[in-house]
């Protein structure tokens, strides 16, 4: 055996000097969250790859994670079963994102009901305030008091040139005593963008007063046929 060995020994060709490449690849689409499922375990991806499909590169000890040639993710493998494998610099990143998308969606939703907010917020960023308690406070204000009242709050507080929520409060609750409004309750509201998130915003009563002003002069007018 040996000496048959020996004598093929010239003959045989050498060993590449790239490895012969023995991962196992697989082309994947990444869901609603920022995860894949690769062998029956979850391996985090960067939240901007939601809903996109990435190239996974699994090795015995590590999974690559590509998007456009480029890797994204890499993360030691897991032979278990149903379990998530996190990056934590990508669960910081996607709580950051969270917040600014919630702070967004405050900021359109108060701008949708109250216009004049957006002064407002204006006057408050020149002069260095924090707009994200700014926001919230005036969103509380929104669900207190509706949205005319605080549009209408907003526009005199930047008249008289005090334009900070503290001073939009006080207009309020000053209007409030001087109708004789009971102080409004807090609504508990479900946690669901769709309800919290939704704004009505007040029609004019013009047209409910043309139609009476119609039916009273319809009224008149048989009152004078008769």
């Amino acid at each position: 055996m040996a000496e048959a060995f020996e004598k093929e020994r010239a003959l045989l060709l050498p060993l590449p000097q790239t490895p012969f490449p023995t991962d196992e690849r697989r082309e994947l689409s990444v869901g609603k969250t920022p995860y894949i499922r690769f062998d029956h375990n979850d391996y985090s991806v960067p939240h901007e790859l939601v809903r996109k499909t990435v190239v996974v590169v699994a090795g015995l000890e590590t999974v690559r994670i590509m998007h456009r040639d480029q890797v994204v993710a890499e993360h030691g493998r897991s032979f278990d079963r149903r379990q998530q494998i996190e990056d934590p610099d990508h669960i910081e990143r996607l709580v950051e994102h969270k917040r600014q998308a919630r702070a967004h969606r405050g900021l359109d939703r108060l701008a949708a009901a109250a216009p004049t907010s957006r002064k407002l917020l204006t006057c408050l960023a020149e002069r260095g305030a924090n707009l994200g308690t700014a926001t919230a406070r005036l969103l509380r204000l929104l669900d207190e008091f509706g949205a005319a009242r605080l549009d209408q709050a907003i526009h005199e507080a930047i008249e008289k040139d005090i334009p900070h929520h503290h001073a939009v409060r006080q207009i309020l609750e000053r209007q409030r005593r001087a109708a004789g409004r009971s102080p409004a309750l807090p609504v508990r509201l479900p946690d669901d963008p769709r309800v919290r998130d939704l704004t009505v915003r007040p029609h004019t009563l013009e047209s409910y007063d043309a139609l009476t002003q119609d039916i009273v002069d319809q009224k008149e007018h048989d009152d004078h046929d008769e």
